[in-house]
């Protein structure tokens, strides 16, 4: 998988639980699944995947891009879902080559020579020069004022719906200083950052699998997690022409990985697992708002 998809989805975080004092709680022997659906706002198909997998499969949060060109659209939906929990997907970069989204405030800082987002984190080698966030030097006060204006956005149209803040391809985290002021913001706004109280469950294939070898990756996945609160991510999307047009240099497949994600988040096999061990689904809604011991 390119490492730009990696930083996307956060696949290297490592993700854990504070140890706290105390009697234990019936919770221990629970296995608490939250199942996370990236990029609404990023396509219209991307929208409707990520609410087919919260209305007949096991998604129950969805992190919203609220400069993507189709943040709106996925209001409307978000609000015809009251009961789906909303996570401020902070970005800062624009990773697609015909698809593109800019800031919302004025960050020269922050955006190539078109006023587009950078599209990679950093620069890489296979891509042309002067095409990374990190690379370009981006001011911190700019930064600030841009991830503000994301998150007071979410918040104006979707109000207590938002629960949480996140990390489109990690660039909001990607050095200690982006990371300090993304945790400050979240506290600011009452907001869960999107690791706290959670262990990440693993991938689930890669974007070279097909729908059958992720729903059976899925599946093991499922039965390899012990009780305690688990995380998995991954990407839902259609098989459609506008998802077709969209991709980038070494992930041109994007429609069909993603549909094959949608498979698997909506998969009868998978939800049968889930019945099996007993699984609880859950949101960041959900959670405590502490970290809870092993």
């Amino acid at each position: 998988m390119p490492r730009l998809l990696m930083l996307g989805s956060c696949f290297t975080l490592a993700l854990g639980c504070l140890v706290v004092p105390g009697p234990v709680a019936a919770w221990e022997d629970e296995i608490r699944l939250l199942v996370r659906a990236d990029d609404m706002g990023a396509a219209q198909a991307v929208n409707a995947a990520c609410i087919k997998t919260y209305k007949e499969g096991i998604v129950r949060s969805v992190e919203v891009i609220v400069p993507g060109p189709w943040f709106l659209d996925a209001v409307r939906l978000l609000k015809e879902n009251p009961g789906l929990d909303v996570g401020v997907h902070l970005a800062l970069t624009s990773e697609w080559e015909r698809v593109k989204w800019r800031p919302l405030t004025h960050a020269p800082s922050l955006i190539d020579a078109d006023g587009y987002f950078y599209p990679t984190v950093a620069q890489r080698p296979d891509f042309p020069p002067r095409t990374g966030f990190l690379d370009a030097r981006p001011r911190l006060d700019e930064v600030e004022h841009e991830l503000r204006a994301q998150i007071a956005t979410a918040r104006r149209y979707l109000g207590k719906q938002v629960s949480h803040v996140s990390s489109h391809m990690f660039a909001a985290r990607a050095t200690p200083p982006l990371r300090k002021l993304t945790e400050t913001l979240a506290k600011e706004y009452g907001l869960r950052m999107e690791d706290a109280g959670v262990k990440f469950g693993g991938m689930f294939g890669t974007n070279k699998s097909s729908g059958e070898d992720r729903e059976n990756a899925l599946i093991k996945a499922l039965e390899r997690l012990q009780p305690g609160q688990w995380m998995i991510l991954e990407h839902p999307g259609l098989d459609t022409p506008e998802m077709r047009s969209i991709g980038h240099k070494g992930y041109e497949n994007v429609a069909a990985d993603r549909a094959n994600v949608t498979r698997a988040f909506t998969s009868p096999r998978v939800r049968e697992m889930i019945a099996r061990r007993k699984i609880r689904l859950v949101s960041y809604a959900e959670l405590p708002t502490a970290p809870e011991p092993k």
